[in-house]
């Protein structure tokens, strides 16, 4: 049996109508990381404008305004390569096809709480993942946040990591061998 995939999933909890420079940023430096570790990347609630539609042609927007992530060329790489999707806002749940949703949280529910060993277990075993990450200073809201079954705190003594430090220290830690 083949191993799962991992998909990234950012949670948009900054400016729900208007993109803003965080966006930009987190996005520049999440496709390389995605690239470089062979995951696949989903946004959620991102207000991009009406014009982009595809992935790839919303890639390249983001691409053509930063100079991070080799000037977003990682970004529209990944789109180009079919690893990167944007969706509204989950409501009652996350896509299925994305596979089992897993918030990464300093604060876990203690009754949620999966190890690193259970998810690389859940992955090795070919099962589909998504690392639920929230993009901003309050991370994903609590209606968002009740949906996944299980709650990862990289950590394991509940330190708050900055966003783009959580994904390279959770997708590292993941994809180590």
């Amino acid at each position: 049996m083949g191993k799962g995939r991992i998909t990234i999933g950012l949670y948009n909890s900054y400016n729900p109508s208007k993109f803003m420079e965080a966006h930009r940023r987190a996005l520049a430096r999440a496709g390389p990381l995605a690239l470089a570790f062979g995951t696949n990347l989903a946004l959620f609630g991102f207000p991009f404008p009406d014009d982009p539609r595809t992935p790839k042609e919303l890639a390249e927007w983001v691409a053509g305004t930063t100079s991070i992530g080799g000037d977003g060329k990682y970004f529209v790489e990944l789109a180009e390569k079919g690893r990167f999707q944007s969706f509204p806002y989950p409501g009652k749940g996350f896509p299925p096809q994305l596979g089992e949703p897993i918030l990464t949280t300093s604060r876990p529910d203690p009754k949620l709480s999966i190890s690193l060993n259970c998810v690389k277990g859940m992955v090795d075993s070919g099962n589909s993942i998504l690392l639920v990450f929230g993009l901003g200073p309050h991370g994903v809201p609590k209606d968002a946040a009740g949906i996944p079954r299980y709650n990862l705190d990289i950590t394991g003594d509940r330190y708050s990591l900055e966003t783009c430090t959580a994904l390279g220290a959770v997708i590292g830690a993941l994809c180590a061998q």
